[in-house]
């Protein structure tokens, strides 16, 4: 087997002798789309000995082998000028037809790619050094594909010190374990509205093969995972990573969840189960918020993602979803939205975490809410998730581990009041206009402390995102 991570290592350093990538999301971007294409591109080979009515999307001198496979092949200003003027610009209009064959599908999803992202690389000789590293894989062997799936979360991993890409990528530890909760079975669809980098997705899927006996178990699971994702690179790390998992053709939308109105989602439309980590923070582009009913319009995209999730929920459908401090609390428009999730789903579990979980990109204290659409809540069960002993916060080399969610697993059917879980009932909720941010009775106050670097940092996020969110006011206001 390959030795991917030394790979990707050099990899890196390649990429970091280029003066066409400025910081770690440019890298990631130029690294997925090489990577996409490469996977892509091996699996059409097996597709097309498989399927003898397989014909690959791709023109065959656009064809991974015919540009890149070659070693020895074509490099410097020639190779960058070709994925500039060439290959580009061929890929973002590949011809895509109106069938619902396979070929047809992953033609969408080429174009869909390569319309959204770019090459930064400016040395075709550097290029062409990056293209021969991904050379010594070969993701037809399963081996390789897979070892290399586990790598991939790596990449996807560093996007939590990329700036504001970071927004996309929730740590694996709450993906399996929110997963885990919520156990998908075979043949119900599964949503994410804002899949991000498809974490969520890869845990659905991985829960879900465990439990495939044949080729139909495996091709209904292809099916019935479902990713929205509105992002053009997240977009394109999402589909890579769904290859990864062995879905041929990823069952994700280049989409905006929020771009039509509520009534337009039906019954045909609701789904099963729903895991996800919505967008929070942000303010609704392109006046979304009119897609609503007029009581829950607002600028605030986590409180329309609630609305719409409730939305698209089958009776007895299950969710488990992660929510800031500032979604449980609120009047006006954030209390409507809160009474319409307890009235009409069983609001039972919110476990609170640490402020640092979503460290460095967000450092709001956030929490994971489980609900089931169909009854109204009778009461609602609050689970304290603290660090570890000894550990003053989360941090990049010192993330949240899904080991530290077993005593949860442990209570979650056997539930008793202690230090850090308490339950409280639906009158009480109420007669506090459904605020939903109680804090554990039992709490002893703690302090956290910070180095000045991360202060620092910290005072510089808070600074940008103001700044951003001005802007943005600006732009609603003319």
């Amino acid at each position: 087997m390959a030795n991917l991570k030394g790979i990707l290592d050099s990899i890196r350093k390649i990429m970091w002798q280029d003066t066409g990538l400025n910081g770690d999301a440019q890298r990631i971007e130029q690294l997925a789309w090489m990577l996409f294409f490469k996977i892509f591109s091996d699996k059409d080979k097996e597709l097309e000995i498989l399927n003898e009515n397989y014909v690959s999307p791709i023109p065959a001198e656009l064809h991974w082998d015919q540009w890149a496979g070659d070693d020895e092949g074509i490099t410097g200003d020639e190779l960058a000028a070709f994925i500039d003027r060439t290959l580009f610009p061929a890929l973002r209009n590949l011809n895509v037809g109106v069938t619902e064959d396979l070929a047809n599908k992953r033609a969408l999803i080429v174009r869909e790619v390569f319309e959204g992202n770019n090459n930064y690389m400016k040395s075709g000789t550097n290029i062409r050094k990056v293209l021969n590293k991904l050379n010594e894989i070969d993701f037809n062997i399963a081996k390789d594909r897979h070892a290399f799936g586990e790598l991939y979360e790596t990449i996807l991993k560093e996007l939590q010190s990329a700036g504001k890409s970071g927004e996309f990528y929730t740590p694996r530890a709450i993906t399996e374990f929110i997963c885990a909760l919520i156990d998908p079975k075979l043949g119900e669809k599964i949503l994410d509205p804002s899949c991000g980098t498809g974490g969520y997705l890869t845990a659905a899927i991985e829960h879900l093969k465990e439990q495939a006996n044949s080729v139909v178990d495996r091709e209904s699971i292809a099916k019935n995972i479902i990713g929205w994702e509105y992002k053009p690179l997240p977009y394109l790390l999402a589909t890579t990573n769904l290859i990864l998992h062995d879905m041929e053709v990823p069952n994700i939308s280049f989409r905006d969840s929020l771009d039509q109105p509520l009534s337009n989602y039906t019954e045909k439309h609701r789904v099963d189960a729903i895991l996800a980590n919505p967008p929070f923070g942000g303010i609704v582009a392109n006046n979304n918020e009119n897609n609503f009913p007029q009581n829950f319009r607002t600028k605030e995209s986590a409180d329309l993602f609630l609305v719409l999730m409730v939305h698209l929920l089958k009776k007895g459908g299950r969710a488990g979803i992660v929510l800031p401090d500032g979604s449980l609390t609120g009047d006006g428009i954030k209390q409507r939205v809160r009474q319409k999730l307890l009235e009409e789903c069983n609001l039972h579990t919110i476990i609170r975490l640490p402020n640092s979980v979503f460290q460095p990109y967000a450092t709001v204290a956030t929490n994971l809410l489980f609900f089931t659409k169909g009854e109204p809540t009778k009461e609602v069960w609050y689970y304290e998730h603290r660090l570890p002993e000894g550990q003053k916060a989360y941090s990049k080399t010192k993330s949240i581990q899904q080991k530290e969610f077993d005593p949860i697993k442990t209570w979650w059917n056997k539930r008793e009041e202690s230090e850090v879980c308490w339950k409280v009932d639906i009158k009480t909720i109420i007669d506090r206009n459904y605020d939903l941010d109680i804090k554990n009775p039992t709490k002893r106050e703690e302090s956290i402390e910070y180095s000045s670097v991360e202060l620092m940092s910290m005072l510089e996020e808070s600074f940008a995102t103001s700044s951003e969110l001005l802007n943005q006011l600006k732009a609603a206001v003319k």
